[in-house]
């Protein structure tokens, strides 16, 4: 999650934006008095406190007593919150006030350092002995944080402490190490039970090797790796991820067993999982035969441990599952290890303004490693979009365009496709998903997925479209039964949407027109006015929405017998009101669209669209 830096006034934006470009944040500002930021908000208090609830690191520039005070409502759990730090206006004060050793004391040297000022580091661990007992570096896992203030006090207050196995940011601190020492620091991967003034942690050097049958019950593989550890007197807080072949990459139980354990899930290739086997105790001709190595539990778990690493634990089976621990010789970072699961995020930004994008649409684009689609799209993502790799495409190559982010995330990068107004409405959703069921079950083709490409992880998520943008802009057109027409007739027959048109122009429904006329495509817009005027009247209000959102919007309504092509083009959205639809004016000389619903006639009728009687 990107840093917020909060200003609250112009003078403090200089600032700002260095302090954005050091730590990667975003900029969000007080809409009153702050003309230009990635996110603006009326309240001050209800944002910050919401960025807080959400974990959100804070950086606020702004007095650190003002920040406190704003934040002193919501405290509740120091090993939860996140950074929270206060910087001065002119960048001359950088304070870590919470979240001190979650990452708010790292972010004040580094933001220190680059303003050449000074970081107000006061907790005392840092300060005395150089480190954070309850806080310790990637690679380590605290198992009984509860014990870390008594074990600090008695450090603070010149107790020593003696040190049970070996870790560098240990032994190379300030702490007063001795054999006698009253506090006891234990590094061990096995489970113990911590005894008095005693804490220890657990280096994540354990690697899970996971195989399993496809469709394996996740139960069964958790309890598989739970009975492993337990029987072996492993620590389950030591494991660095869980492990398997590329092709269970989107085996339900893998992932299952990664989030019991909250781990990272990592795939290797056969290939890789086949160096292994002079290094396996439980070699299989079957398993080889199958996927192409001889082992794919004992495979994985020693492709992860390294090859410095062993074996600790042979294969053990289930009825489905099979599962193998490795053990590195140092701790490992899981996540950095093989390949994950792509994952495809097919997102909807709506008509193009940020103020119409979805809050999850913005998480999803911030996750991700790699941005596909039209480059208008991808430009309208502003700041956003910066530190991503870019795939931009021209219009007209949809299907290249979704292929792409396909085989993309099944190299196992986080993917957004990127599309206008709703992901699923006339966009790259319905394509992504067609190439999945016309998936070859081999190699690739020019038409097909990769087996990578299939196996990827996707999400869809909604966008504002551009029909509800038009009728939102005009009114409430929309209010009674509507549907929606293209009338590109690239990739439907011209007889299937003239079908369409008249059997809507019948019924009488509202009409949205997408992709109403282009360059080549002039006639098709007038057969529709036509064939609707035999159903409703000329006077029936036509609503043309040009540019929404965006720079240049225009939306005006003529009547449906005066409708021209040449006041429409591709970025125009048409929707031509039913034999009921009605315009009005108000005070100020603006006129409004809206399809009544006949609350009129009944009078029991609840207008949020359910009525008493059903």
């Amino acid at each position: 999650m990107k840093p917020a830096i909060i200003v609250l006034n112009e003078a403090a934006l200089p600032v700002a934006k260095r302090i954005a470009g050091i730590v990667g944040g975003e900029i969000h500002g007080a809409a009153s008095r702050v003309n230009k930021a990635d996110i603006r908000f009326d309240s001050v208090s209800a944002h910050v406190a919401g960025l807080f609830k959400t974990g959100c690191p804070i950086i606020g520039l702004m007095a650190s007593g003002a920040l406190i005070r704003l934040l002193a409502p919501h405290l509740t759990d120091k090993y939860s919150e996140p950074p929270v730090l206060a910087v001065s206006e002119d960048g001359k004060s950088v304070v870590p006030l919470l979240g001190g050793h979650h990452g708010a004391n790292d972010l004040a040297r580094d933001i220190a350092a680059a303003l050449v000022t000074h970081a107000s580091i006061t907790t005392a661990g840092d300060l005395r002995f150089g480190i954070a007992l309850d806080a310790p570096p990637e690679g380590y896992c605290l198992v009984n944080p509860d014990t870390a203030k008594a074990v600090m006090a008695e450090l603070v207050a010149g107790g020593k402490a003696a040190l049970s196995g070996s870790a560098e940011w240990i032994s190379q601190s300030n702490l007063p190490i001795a054999d006698d020492g009253a506090v006891r620091l234990v590094v061990t991967d096995c489970a113990v039970e911590p005894g008095n003034l005693e804490l220890v942690y657990a280096p994540k050097t354990l690697c899970l090797g996971l195989g399993c049958e496809r469709g394996t019950e996740p139960r069964e593989a958790i309890d598989l790796a739970e009975r492993t550890f337990a029987e072996t007197g492993l620590s389950p807080m030591a494991l660095a991820g869980v492990f398997s072949i590329d092709l269970k990459a989107d085996e339900t139980a893998v992932h299952a067993v990664a989030d019991h354990f909250g781990v990272p899930a990592r795939f290797f290739d056969a290939a890789t999982l086949e160096a292994e086997a002079d290094r396996l105790e439980n070699p299989s001709d079957i398993v080889f035969a199958e996927v192409g190595c001889h082992g794919v539990a004992e495979g994985a778990a020693l492709a992860a441990a390294g090859r410095d690493g062993a074996l600790a634990v042979a294969k053990r089976k289930s009825p489905r599952a099979t599962c193998a621990i490795g053990r590195a010789s140092h701790p490992v970072d899981g996540a950095a290890l093989g390949s994950a699961r792509g994952t495809l995020y097919i997102v909807g930004i709506g008509p193009g303004s940020e103020k119409w994008r979805s809050p999850e649409v913005s998480e999803m684009v911030s996750r991700s490693t790699d941005l596909v689609g039209y480059s208008l799209y991808l430009d309208l993502l502003g700041r956003l979009a910066e530190g991503k790799t870019r795939h931009d495409f021209d219009l007209g190559k949809e299907e290249a365009r979704v292929h792409r982010a396909m085989e993309l995330a099944g190299d196992g990068r986080t993917v957004s496709l990127v599309c206008s107004g709703d992901a699923g409405i006339y966009a790259m959703a319905t394509l992504a998903f067609e190439l999945l069921d016309r998936a070859r079950p081999k190699d690739a083709d020019e038409r097909g997925l990769s087996g990578a490409g299939r196996r990827i992880e996707i999400a869809v998520s909604p966008g504002i479209s551009a029909l509800q943008a038009a009728a939102a802009r005009i009114g409430a057109p929309l209010g009674h039964d509507f549907c929606t027409i293209s009338l590109s007739d690239l990739l439907t027959p011209w007889p299937d949407i003239q079908r369409r048109v008249t059997a809507a122009g019948e019924g009488d429904f509202v009409i949205a027109f997408y992709n109403p006329v282009s360059k080549r495509r002039r006639t098709q817009l007038a057969y529709a006015r036509d064939e609707l005027l035999k159903h409703r009247p000329s006077d029936t209000p036509v609503v043309l929405a040009t540019n929404l959102g965006r720079e240049g919007e225009t939306v005006r309504v003529v009547p449906l017998g005066e409708l021209q092509v040449d006041d429409v083009d591709m970025l125009t959205v048409v929707i031509v009101g039913s034999s009921q639809s009605r315009t009005v004016e108000t005070g100020d000389g603006r006129t409004w669209v809206y399809t009544p619903r006949g609350y009129a006639a009944k009078s029991d009728t609840v207008i949020d669209g359910k009525e008493a009687a059903e």
